[in-house]
Protein backbone atom coordinates (compact mmCIF):
# COMPACT_ATOMS: atom_id res chain seq x y z
CA UNK A 1 0.00 0.00 0.00
CA UNK A 2 2.77 2.63 1.35
CA UNK A 3 4.67 1.99 -2.12
CA UNK A 4 1.42 2.34 -4.16
CA UNK A 5 1.24 5.25 -2.64
CA UNK A 6 4.20 6.23 -3.60
CA UNK A 7 4.48 5.37 -7.11
CA UNK A 8 1.32 7.65 -6.96
CA UNK A 9 2.76 10.81 -6.10
CA UNK A 10 5.62 10.74 -8.16
CA UNK A 11 3.75 10.01 -11.30
CA UNK A 12 1.35 12.62 -10.16
CA UNK A 13 1.71 16.23 -11.95
CA UNK A 14 2.09 18.89 -9.71
CA UNK A 15 3.38 21.49 -12.70
CA UNK A 16 0.03 23.43 -12.85
CA UNK A 17 -0.05 23.74 -8.76
CA UNK A 18 3.14 25.35 -8.81
CA UNK A 19 2.76 28.96 -10.58
CA UNK A 20 -0.75 28.96 -9.35
CA UNK A 21 0.70 29.00 -5.66
CA UNK A 22 3.72 31.48 -6.87
CA UNK A 23 1.19 34.02 -8.42
CA UNK A 24 -1.40 33.52 -5.24
CA UNK A 25 1.91 34.22 -3.10
CA UNK A 26 2.87 37.74 -4.87
CA UNK A 27 -1.13 38.02 -5.24
CA UNK A 28 -1.75 38.38 -1.42
CA UNK A 29 0.72 40.24 -0.64
CA UNK A 30 -0.06 42.32 -2.86
CA UNK A 31 -3.46 42.57 -1.96
CA UNK A 32 -2.59 43.21 1.89
CA UNK A 33 -0.15 46.31 0.85
CA UNK A 34 -3.36 47.59 -1.27
CA UNK A 35 -5.48 47.77 1.79
CA UNK A 36 -3.55 47.13 4.91
CA UNK A 37 -3.61 51.68 5.09
CA UNK A 38 -7.40 51.90 4.58
CA UNK A 39 -9.71 53.29 7.10
CA UNK A 40 -11.91 50.51 7.18
CA UNK A 41 -11.21 47.49 9.04
CA UNK A 42 -13.36 45.17 6.61
CA UNK A 43 -10.91 46.24 3.88
CA UNK A 44 -7.92 45.44 5.93
CA UNK A 45 -9.05 42.08 6.58
CA UNK A 46 -9.44 41.53 2.74
CA UNK A 47 -6.07 39.57 2.85
CA UNK A 48 -7.58 36.92 5.54
CA UNK A 49 -10.75 36.11 3.66
CA UNK A 50 -8.37 36.00 0.52
CA UNK A 51 -6.64 33.31 2.36
CA UNK A 52 -9.41 31.37 3.26
CA UNK A 53 -10.95 31.00 -0.15
CA UNK A 54 -7.91 30.15 -2.02
CA UNK A 55 -7.91 27.08 1.06
CA UNK A 56 -11.42 26.33 -0.44
CA UNK A 57 -10.12 26.54 -4.19
CA UNK A 58 -6.82 24.54 -3.23
CA UNK A 59 -8.94 21.66 -1.50
CA UNK A 60 -11.53 21.91 -4.31
CA UNK A 61 -8.30 21.69 -6.88
CA UNK A 62 -7.09 18.99 -5.60
CA UNK A 63 -10.56 16.45 -5.48
CA UNK A 64 -10.95 17.58 -8.99
CA UNK A 65 -7.23 16.34 -10.08
CA UNK A 66 -8.29 13.21 -8.50
CA UNK A 67 -11.44 12.95 -10.88
CA UNK A 68 -10.62 10.82 -14.06
CA UNK A 69 -11.56 12.47 -17.60
CA UNK A 70 -14.70 10.37 -18.03
CA UNK A 71 -15.94 11.46 -15.23
CA UNK A 72 -15.59 15.02 -16.09
CA UNK A 73 -16.91 14.12 -19.73
CA UNK A 74 -20.04 12.63 -17.91
CA UNK A 75 -21.00 15.84 -16.05
CA UNK A 76 -19.97 18.54 -18.88
CA UNK A 77 -23.78 18.69 -19.61
CA UNK A 78 -24.72 18.71 -16.08
CA UNK A 79 -22.29 21.66 -15.01
CA UNK A 80 -23.56 23.29 -17.86
CA UNK A 81 -27.05 23.09 -16.88
CA UNK A 82 -26.75 23.83 -13.32
CA UNK A 83 -24.56 26.82 -13.69
CA UNK A 84 -27.29 28.28 -16.34
CA UNK A 85 -30.05 27.80 -13.66
CA UNK A 86 -28.21 29.48 -10.98
CA UNK A 87 -27.41 32.28 -13.67
CA UNK A 88 -31.70 32.50 -14.12
CA UNK A 89 -31.42 32.47 -10.23
CA UNK A 90 -29.44 35.29 -9.95
CA UNK A 91 -32.13 37.38 -11.99
CA UNK A 92 -34.50 35.86 -10.36
CA UNK A 93 -33.07 36.69 -6.59
CA UNK A 94 -29.95 37.78 -6.71
CA UNK A 95 -28.22 40.03 -4.21
CA UNK A 96 -27.35 43.57 -6.07
CA UNK A 97 -24.46 45.87 -5.32
CA UNK A 98 -22.56 48.25 -7.19
CA UNK A 99 -25.94 48.64 -9.69
CA UNK A 100 -25.34 45.30 -10.72
CA UNK A 101 -27.11 41.65 -9.73
CA UNK A 102 -24.69 39.22 -10.04
CA UNK A 103 -24.18 37.33 -6.45
CA UNK A 104 -26.48 34.37 -4.99
CA UNK A 105 -26.23 34.11 -1.11
CA UNK A 106 -25.73 30.56 -0.13
CA UNK A 107 -25.91 30.23 3.92
CA UNK A 108 -23.80 33.17 4.18
CA UNK A 109 -21.95 32.97 1.67
CA UNK A 110 -22.06 35.12 -1.91
CA UNK A 111 -21.26 32.87 -4.67
CA UNK A 112 -20.80 34.45 -8.47
CA UNK A 113 -22.12 31.88 -10.80
CA UNK A 114 -20.96 34.32 -13.98
CA UNK A 115 -17.50 33.14 -12.99
CA UNK A 116 -18.19 29.45 -12.42
CA UNK A 117 -20.07 29.77 -15.94
CA UNK A 118 -16.73 30.32 -17.92
CA UNK A 119 -15.37 26.81 -17.39
CA UNK A 120 -18.94 25.03 -17.52
CA UNK A 121 -18.81 27.12 -21.00
CA UNK A 122 -15.66 24.90 -21.65
CA UNK A 123 -16.93 21.61 -20.58
CA UNK A 124 -20.19 21.83 -22.53
CA UNK A 125 -18.30 22.72 -25.65
CA UNK A 126 -15.67 20.28 -25.45
CA UNK A 127 -18.14 17.76 -24.85
CA UNK A 128 -20.37 18.78 -27.70
CA UNK A 129 -17.63 18.83 -30.41
CA UNK A 130 -15.71 15.29 -29.09
CA UNK A 131 -19.25 13.92 -30.17
CA UNK A 132 -19.69 16.07 -33.39
CA UNK A 133 -17.07 15.44 -36.10
CA UNK A 134 -14.09 15.52 -34.06
CA UNK A 135 -11.66 15.17 -36.98
CA UNK A 136 -13.71 17.80 -39.64
CA UNK A 137 -12.98 21.27 -40.03
CA UNK A 138 -16.00 23.16 -39.18
CA UNK A 139 -18.68 25.39 -41.12
CA UNK A 140 -21.25 28.26 -40.06
CA UNK A 141 -23.60 25.64 -40.41
CA UNK A 142 -21.62 23.10 -37.34
CA UNK A 143 -21.41 26.08 -35.41
CA UNK A 144 -24.99 27.02 -34.56
CA UNK A 145 -25.17 24.72 -31.66
CA UNK A 146 -21.88 25.34 -29.92
CA UNK A 147 -22.76 28.89 -30.36
CA UNK A 148 -26.57 28.55 -28.99
CA UNK A 149 -24.36 26.80 -25.57
CA UNK A 150 -22.66 29.85 -25.47
CA UNK A 151 -24.80 32.71 -26.51
CA UNK A 152 -27.41 31.46 -23.63
CA UNK A 153 -25.53 32.12 -20.60
CA UNK A 154 -23.69 35.23 -22.59
CA UNK A 155 -27.30 36.89 -22.93
CA UNK A 156 -28.00 36.21 -19.02
CA UNK A 157 -24.52 37.15 -18.05
CA UNK A 158 -24.89 40.42 -19.70
CA UNK A 159 -29.04 41.16 -18.40
CA UNK A 160 -27.24 41.07 -14.59
CA UNK A 161 -25.51 43.57 -16.66
CA UNK A 162 -21.98 42.15 -16.60
CA UNK A 163 -20.80 43.42 -20.33
CA UNK A 164 -16.77 41.78 -19.93
CA UNK A 165 -17.32 38.34 -18.40
CA UNK A 166 -19.85 38.26 -21.43
CA UNK A 167 -17.73 39.37 -23.69
CA UNK A 168 -15.35 36.22 -22.59
CA UNK A 169 -17.87 33.33 -22.94
CA UNK A 170 -17.95 34.29 -26.60
CA UNK A 171 -13.98 34.47 -26.74
CA UNK A 172 -13.48 31.64 -25.08
CA UNK A 173 -16.22 29.98 -27.64
CA UNK A 174 -14.30 31.64 -30.66
CA UNK A 175 -10.98 29.88 -29.09
CA UNK A 176 -12.25 26.66 -28.78
CA UNK A 177 -13.74 26.72 -32.53
CA UNK A 178 -10.76 28.13 -34.24
CA UNK A 179 -9.06 25.34 -32.17
CA UNK A 180 -11.51 22.61 -33.80
CA UNK A 181 -10.49 24.22 -36.99
CA UNK A 182 -12.63 26.43 -39.28
CA UNK A 183 -12.77 26.79 -43.12
CA UNK A 184 -11.23 30.26 -44.16
CA UNK A 185 -14.64 31.13 -45.65
CA UNK A 186 -16.08 30.45 -42.18
CA UNK A 187 -13.45 32.94 -40.37
CA UNK A 188 -14.18 35.42 -42.83
CA UNK A 189 -17.79 35.40 -42.36
CA UNK A 190 -17.21 35.22 -38.84
CA UNK A 191 -14.94 38.24 -38.98
CA UNK A 192 -17.20 40.61 -40.68
CA UNK A 193 -20.54 39.18 -38.36
CA UNK A 194 -18.03 40.29 -35.41
CA UNK A 195 -17.94 43.57 -37.09
CA UNK A 196 -21.01 44.34 -38.21
CA UNK A 197 -22.51 42.84 -34.69
CA UNK A 198 -20.24 45.30 -32.63
CA UNK A 199 -21.07 48.25 -34.53
CA UNK A 200 -25.25 46.90 -33.57
CA UNK A 201 -24.24 46.56 -30.02
CA UNK A 202 -22.46 49.61 -29.62
CA UNK A 203 -25.24 52.01 -31.01
CA UNK A 204 -28.16 49.82 -29.46
CA UNK A 205 -27.12 47.23 -26.89
CA UNK A 206 -25.33 49.23 -24.27
CA UNK A 207 -26.15 51.29 -21.74
CA UNK A 208 -24.69 54.70 -21.15
CA UNK A 209 -21.95 54.22 -18.97
CA UNK A 210 -20.79 51.10 -21.15
CA UNK A 211 -20.49 53.60 -23.72
CA UNK A 212 -18.39 55.92 -21.79
CA UNK A 213 -16.26 53.78 -20.90
CA UNK A 214 -15.23 52.41 -24.52
CA UNK A 215 -15.00 56.95 -25.38
CA UNK A 216 -12.89 57.06 -22.35
CA UNK A 217 -10.72 54.46 -23.44
CA UNK A 218 -10.30 56.32 -26.76
CA UNK A 219 -9.64 59.86 -24.47
CA UNK A 220 -9.36 59.46 -20.57
CA UNK A 221 -8.47 63.23 -20.48
CA UNK A 222 -12.01 64.10 -22.07
CA UNK A 223 -13.65 63.69 -18.72
CA UNK A 224 -10.74 62.76 -16.46
CA UNK A 225 -12.41 63.35 -12.88
CA UNK A 226 -15.51 60.90 -13.99
CA UNK A 227 -15.26 57.77 -16.32
CA UNK A 228 -11.71 58.28 -17.22
CA UNK A 229 -10.23 58.77 -13.57
CA UNK A 230 -10.02 55.36 -12.91
CA UNK A 231 -7.91 54.83 -15.75
CA UNK A 232 -5.56 57.96 -15.90
CA UNK A 233 -4.36 56.86 -12.09
CA UNK A 234 -4.26 53.64 -12.96
CA UNK A 235 -1.22 54.76 -15.64
CA UNK A 236 0.19 56.98 -13.30
CA UNK A 237 0.23 53.99 -10.85
CA UNK A 238 2.03 51.99 -13.90
CA UNK A 239 4.67 54.62 -14.63
CA UNK A 240 5.48 55.76 -10.90
CA UNK A 241 7.10 52.34 -10.47
CA UNK A 242 9.79 52.73 -13.18
CA UNK A 243 12.28 50.43 -13.37
CA UNK A 244 12.36 48.32 -9.69
CA UNK A 245 9.13 49.76 -8.25
CA UNK A 246 8.87 52.24 -5.00
CA UNK A 247 9.02 49.37 -2.57
CA UNK A 248 6.35 46.91 -0.96
CA UNK A 249 3.07 48.76 1.28
CA UNK A 250 4.88 51.81 -0.35
CA UNK A 251 2.07 52.57 -3.20
CA UNK A 252 0.66 55.97 -3.18
CA UNK A 253 -2.29 55.34 -5.07
CA UNK A 254 -3.40 52.71 -2.55
CA UNK A 255 -2.04 54.40 0.58
CA UNK A 256 -3.90 57.75 -0.33
CA UNK A 257 -6.70 55.71 -1.95
CA UNK A 258 -6.31 57.51 -5.13
CA UNK A 259 -7.17 54.31 -7.18
CA UNK A 260 -10.46 52.72 -6.37
CA UNK A 261 -11.10 49.15 -6.94
CA UNK A 262 -7.04 48.78 -6.38
CA UNK A 263 -8.16 45.33 -4.95
CA UNK A 264 -9.66 43.30 -7.70
CA UNK A 265 -9.75 45.34 -10.78
CA UNK A 266 -6.35 47.24 -10.60
CA UNK A 267 -4.54 44.98 -8.48
CA UNK A 268 -1.69 45.09 -11.52
CA UNK A 269 -1.59 48.52 -11.44
CA UNK A 270 -0.95 48.89 -7.77
CA UNK A 271 1.97 45.70 -8.26
CA UNK A 272 3.62 47.72 -10.68
CA UNK A 273 3.58 50.62 -9.06
CA UNK A 274 5.45 48.93 -5.92
CA UNK A 275 7.80 45.99 -7.62
CA UNK A 276 8.39 48.39 -11.38
CA UNK A 277 9.01 46.44 -14.62
CA UNK A 278 11.18 43.92 -13.00
CA UNK A 279 8.72 42.64 -10.30
CA UNK A 280 6.43 42.80 -13.23
CA UNK A 281 7.90 40.77 -16.00
CA UNK A 282 8.54 38.20 -13.04
CA UNK A 283 4.52 38.06 -12.94
CA UNK A 284 3.71 38.06 -16.55
CA UNK A 285 6.46 35.08 -16.75
CA UNK A 286 4.83 32.85 -14.16
CA UNK A 287 1.60 33.50 -16.14
CA UNK A 288 3.73 32.05 -19.42
CA UNK A 289 5.02 28.99 -17.86
CA UNK A 290 1.26 28.35 -16.77
CA UNK A 291 -0.35 28.98 -20.56
CA UNK A 292 2.19 27.30 -21.70
CA UNK A 293 1.86 24.53 -19.94
CA UNK A 294 -2.04 24.41 -20.80
CA UNK A 295 -1.21 24.36 -24.57
CA UNK A 296 1.67 21.74 -23.75
CA UNK A 297 -1.31 19.53 -22.30
CA UNK A 298 -3.38 19.98 -25.49
CA UNK A 299 -1.36 18.37 -27.58
CA UNK A 300 0.46 15.34 -25.05
CA UNK A 301 -3.65 14.30 -23.85
CA UNK A 302 -4.35 11.20 -25.84
CA UNK A 303 -8.13 11.68 -26.09
CA UNK A 304 -9.73 14.67 -28.09
CA UNK A 305 -11.79 15.63 -25.29
CA UNK A 306 -9.48 16.39 -23.13
CA UNK A 307 -7.03 18.38 -25.62
CA UNK A 308 -10.30 20.54 -26.42
CA UNK A 309 -10.97 20.58 -22.77
CA UNK A 310 -7.33 21.58 -22.13
CA UNK A 311 -7.62 24.60 -24.62
CA UNK A 312 -10.94 25.76 -23.00
CA UNK A 313 -8.85 25.93 -19.69
CA UNK A 314 -6.27 28.03 -21.18
CA UNK A 315 -8.28 30.48 -23.25
CA UNK A 316 -10.10 31.23 -19.70
CA UNK A 317 -6.51 32.16 -18.32
CA UNK A 318 -5.20 34.00 -21.40
CA UNK A 319 -8.32 36.07 -21.62
CA UNK A 320 -8.51 36.93 -18.34
CA UNK A 321 -4.62 38.06 -18.25
CA UNK A 322 -4.70 39.53 -20.88
CA UNK A 323 -7.60 41.67 -20.85
CA UNK A 324 -6.78 42.50 -17.09
CA UNK A 325 -3.38 43.75 -18.17
CA UNK A 326 -3.84 46.03 -21.47
CA UNK A 327 -7.02 47.18 -19.49
CA UNK A 328 -5.50 49.12 -16.46
CA UNK A 329 -2.50 50.29 -18.73
CA UNK A 330 -5.07 52.24 -21.07
CA UNK A 331 -4.73 49.89 -24.15
CA UNK A 332 -8.42 48.08 -23.91
CA UNK A 333 -11.24 49.52 -22.44
CA UNK A 334 -12.24 48.83 -18.57
CA UNK A 335 -14.75 46.00 -18.72
CA UNK A 336 -13.84 44.75 -14.86
CA UNK A 337 -12.30 41.12 -15.28
CA UNK A 338 -10.08 40.36 -12.56
CA UNK A 339 -6.56 39.09 -12.84
CA UNK A 340 -6.14 35.45 -12.48
CA UNK A 341 -5.19 34.42 -8.59
CA UNK A 342 -4.01 38.32 -8.10
CA UNK A 343 -7.78 40.26 -7.67
CA UNK A 344 -9.98 39.47 -4.48
CA UNK A 345 -12.48 37.23 -5.37
CA UNK A 346 -13.61 34.25 -3.61
CA UNK A 347 -15.81 33.34 -6.41
CA UNK A 348 -12.93 34.04 -8.65
CA UNK A 349 -10.70 32.02 -7.19
CA UNK A 350 -12.99 29.12 -6.89
CA UNK A 351 -12.72 29.09 -10.94
CA UNK A 352 -9.19 29.36 -10.90
CA UNK A 353 -8.31 26.74 -8.57
CA UNK A 354 -10.98 24.17 -10.87
CA UNK A 355 -9.60 24.98 -14.26
CA UNK A 356 -5.94 24.21 -12.32
CA UNK A 357 -7.89 20.46 -10.95
CA UNK A 358 -9.19 19.82 -14.16
CA UNK A 359 -5.79 20.88 -15.98
CA UNK A 360 -4.00 18.07 -13.27
CA UNK A 361 -6.70 15.81 -13.81
CA UNK A 362 -6.11 15.39 -17.85
CA UNK A 363 -2.16 15.52 -17.25
CA UNK A 364 -2.39 12.95 -14.39
CA UNK A 365 -4.33 10.63 -17.07
CA UNK A 366 -1.48 9.58 -19.28
CA UNK A 367 0.24 7.98 -16.03
CA UNK A 368 -2.30 7.51 -13.15
CA UNK A 369 -6.16 6.68 -14.36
Amino acid sequence: MNQTLVNFFKKYDYSFFLPMYAIFFLGILNLYSATHAHTSEVMQDLYKSQLMWFGVANIIALVVSLLPPKTLFQMSYWAYAINVFLLILVLVMGQKGMGAQRWLVIGGFRLQPSELMKISLAFALARYFVKNNPEKELNLKQLIVPFLITIIPTILIVMQPDLGTGLLLILIFLVVAFFKRLKWKSIGILILIGLVSGSVMYKYGLKEYQRKRILTFIDPQADAKGSGYNAIQSQIAIGSGRIFGKGFKKSSQASLNFLPENHTDFVFSIFNEEHGFFGSIILIAFYIILLLRFIWLSGAVLRFYDSVLAIGIMSIFFWHTFINMCMVMGLMPVVGLPLPLMSYGGSSLLTFGICIGVATSLSNSRNLF
